[in-house]
């Protein structure tokens, strides 16, 4: 099985999500309890609502539980800091065209959120960041055409 890089935040927030799911299980089994002593389950909405809210729930344990079972926890804090760029790290650019900076975190897939400022390692802008250096100047293919950038901070926050 192939394991996944993720940070340890991610792993945490996951970690948590599950927590929030498994105390959740006895309450649907028992809104499930309850429904079925209203008699035909036939017709019972209350019944058919939480079955699937049960097994929407299940489900997200699985994917939660699988996720975890292939992550390889990446912590940069812990490695020293050789300016290069690496999964984890976080990395100041400044747009050669106008002088504008940018930070981004280089993180798992599942832990992208580009308004928080986490890159997917598999996105563009991260893989043409893997292995380059502080002080570097990069070529980023964007849907916009290539951007140059230069790699002005790695930090291994």
């Amino acid at each position: 099985m192939e394991k996944i890089p993720m940070t340890v935040r991610g792993e945490r927030k996951l970690r948590e999500e599950l927590e929030v799911l498994l105390k959740r299980r006895p309450l649907i089994s028992e809104a499930i309890a309850e429904a079925r002593e209203l008699g035909d389950l036939k017709e019972n909405a209350e019944y058919h609502a939480a079955r699937e809210e049960q097994g929407i729930c299940e489900a997200q344990i699985r994917d939660i539980e699988y996720k975890l079972s292939v992550a390889q926890v990446i912590d940069v804090t812990k490695m020293e800091n050789t300016g290069k760029v690496i999964f984890g790290t976080t990395v100041t650019l400044i747009d050669l065209d106008n002088d504008a900076e940018s930070t981004y975190q280089i993180v798992g897939d599942n832990e992208a959120d580009i308004k928080a400022g986490r890159i997917s390692v598999s996105s563009p802008i991260a893989r043409g960041l893997i292995g380059k250096m502080e002080g570097d100047e990069v070529v980023i293919s964007t849907p916009g055409g290539d951007k140059d950038y230069e790699i002005d901070k790695v930090a291994y926050i």
